[in-house]
């Protein structure tokens, strides 16, 4: 992933926390500018940048001025602070509430849940969006991505996670047969775990109280809900209370419209077995 441009404060402000620490052990190593990015394969040009907190270095930049200034990985520990800094700010705003959350409850009608996705499904989601992302843009969504998806793991009970997918989503078969197949096999994997719950809204079913559209609730340790609807060209949090009500009226409606959690499994193994 190339250096890029940051556009909000919040990113701004960690990374000239980073371009401090790279300029003081740079200093204290005798080092002009061009003699770092010499020695580490940048121009004099990026290396300002990055001191002063415009660019955010790649990894390879880190490691690299962190082994030529001798920092004993001060420099390089600072590497997921800058992968933070470079995702979207409303994933980062997305990430935080799901860090918080006991609970997370999903309905979606279009793709699986982007919690759920293969690496292979989600690169053909967002490789289908137009107009086209750069592959800068690309790489900083899916590594974004990808590490929200850490939260789900099958040792620890907190946050429990339920997800609700109509059949629509799950019949589409984004990136081809075989991505389609794997993206299958691992929401059966998922819906093994015990703090995961997956069910599947049939196309057959006349009622479906999620009409309007995808959207997230999240339960946070404190007891409020905060909701999540990403739609077309608008994302947005949702903390307003009688919007969160609505948001809880439909996703009980939706989970009840529902095949049951094992009714669900069942069903994607049959759709896994037709493709």
């Amino acid at each position: 992933m190339s250096d890029g441009l940051v556009d909000d404060e919040e990113s701004a402000a960690v990374l000239r926390m980073v371009g401090r620490v790279i300029k003081t052990c740079r200093e204290r190593k005798g080092l002009k500018q061009a003699e770092l990015g010499a020695a580490i394969g940048y121009s004099d040009e990026q290396v300002s940048s990055v001191e002063r907190g415009r660019r955010a270095p790649s990894a390879k930049f880190l490691e690299e001025a962190d082994r030529v200034l001798d920092a004993g990985g001060l420099i390089d520990g600072l590497r997921k602070d800058v992968e933070h800094a470079r995702y979207p700010k409303k994933v980062r705003d997305l990430a935080k509430y799901e860090a918080e959350a006991v609970e997370i409850c999903a309905y979606d009608n279009s793709v699986v849940n982007g919690l759920l996705q293969t690496e292979e499904y989600l690169r053909a989601v967002f490789g289908s969006r137009r107009p086209a992302f750069s592959e800068e843009e690309m790489e900083q969504l899916v590594a974004a991505r990808l590490a929200r998806q850490e939260i789900i793991r099958g040792d620890q009970m907190i946050p429990a996670f339920s997800f609700v997918h109509d059949e629509a989503a799950l019949r589409r078969p984004v990136g081809g047969r075989m991505v389609w197949r794997r993206q299958l096999e691992r929401l059966l994997e998922v819906g093994q775990m015990r703090n995961v719950e997956i069910q599947v809204l049939p196309m057959d079913c006349e009622d479906n109280a999620g009409l309007d559209g995808p959207f997230h609730l999240l339960r946070l340790h404190e007891g409020t809900t905060v909701g999540h609807s990403d739609i077309q060209l608008v994302s947005r949090l949702i903390s307003d209370r009688r919007e969160i009500q609505i948001l809880e009226l439909r996703y009980g409606i939706i989970r009840a419209q529902a095949l049951t959690p094992r009714e669900s499994l069942a069903f994607i193994e049959k759709l896994l077995g037709e493709t």
